[in-house]
């Protein structure tokens, strides 16, 4: 039997043992708790990421890694380092595919959409995180130490409170005022958990796409305006009131609040179009994002599951 190893059980994570389980392989999920979702073939272990020794042992025979690890937002600087390189360690030593799950950070300001050509220049710290993480992959991709690819996924519509739209959700539901942060009429690429699983697993098992990074096909641009009035046409209620937490005043909550300076270190994501290419991912791999409407079809039955306001933004 086919033996995966996924670090994280997050939105993506979770989705991506699932895929790989029903699929007939044994899969270990690695968490800190030793969280992970219920199944027969889902083997959960409680381990620290960053512990280079056990996630070796961990790793030993299977075939790919993956890489959908989330440490907390405020501690990019100093969780990422040791969980990126044990994981790349394990890869090698394993002979397993590192499969990573990435975001759009290491790409900075850009000026037109983000393709396959647009070069990683991070504006901020998270950003040159995520870029280091990728270059150190590469270059043992090309020095042929470990087969490594990396996903890289728009801000989530679907990921509860670290999405932007999934944590307005119960406010639009209860036809309420929604915050927004940067800009609410600024274009905006929009990308679905369930999407960014099933590239991760497809890439991984795919030896032609090693070796570079996969944009995940994500919904035609939507503002968070139009975003939200979308959720709220789902939903059947009245479209919201949109107002804006602008880049100014999250430069100040920044001075009280590590979570809001992160969130303004990124702010120029929403103050500018941040769109991507995703052609050349639709292209390889035979597949378009799911519909816009179920998506947002899930962001709505959860809100209504669990009801409450929504808790204050963060982003992951």
């Amino acid at each position: 039997m086919t033996h995966h190893l996924v670090v994280g059980a997050g939105p993506v994570g979770s989705r991506v043992a699932l895929l790989l389980a029903e699929a007939g392989s044994h899969v270990r999920v690695v968490t800190r708790s030793g969280s992970g979702p219920d199944h027969p073939l889902v083997e959960r272990v409680a381990v620290d990421a960053g512990d280079a020794t056990r996630m070796q042992a961990l790793a030993s025979g299977a075939s790919a890694v993956y890489n959908c690890a989330n440490p907390a937002y405020t501690r990019w600087d100093t969780d990422w380092p040791p969980v990126a390189a044990s994981l790349l360690s394990a890869a090698e030593r394993s002979g397993a595919v590192l499969a990573t799950v990435s975001n759009l950070y290491g790409y900075g300001r850009v000026g037109g959409p983000i393709g396959p050509a647009t070069p990683l220049s991070p504006a901020e710290h998270k950003g040159e995180v995520r870029a280091r993480m990728w270059t150190d992959a590469l270059a043992a991709h090309e020095s042929g130490r470990v087969r490594a690819v990396e996903v890289r996924a728009s801000d989530y519509a679907d990921a509860g409170q670290a999405s932007h739209l999934a944590r307005n959700a119960p406010v639009v539901l209860a036809g309420r005022t929604a915050w927004v942060l940067g800009s609410a009429d600024q274009p905006h690429s929009w990308t679905s958990t369930r999407d960014t699983a099933r590239l991760l697993v497809d890439a991984a098992a795919d030896a032609s796409s090693h070796g570079r990074p996969w944009l995940v096909p994500s919904a035609p641009p939507r503002t968070q305006r139009e975003a939200l009035g979308d959720l709220a046409e789902v939903a059947g209620v009245p479209s919201p009131t949109v107002r804006v937490v602008g880049p100014r005043l999250l430069r100040l909550a920044g001075v009280a609040s590590p979570m809001m300076r992160e969130l303004s270190g990124t702010a120029y994501q929403l103050t500018a179009p941040f769109v991507v290419d995703d052609a050349a991912t639709r292209a390889h791999f035979g597949w378009a994002p799911e519909d816009w409407e179920v998506t947002l079809g899930r962001v709505v039955a959860a809100a209504r599951s669990t009801g409450g306001p929504a808790d204050p933004p963060r982003r992951g």
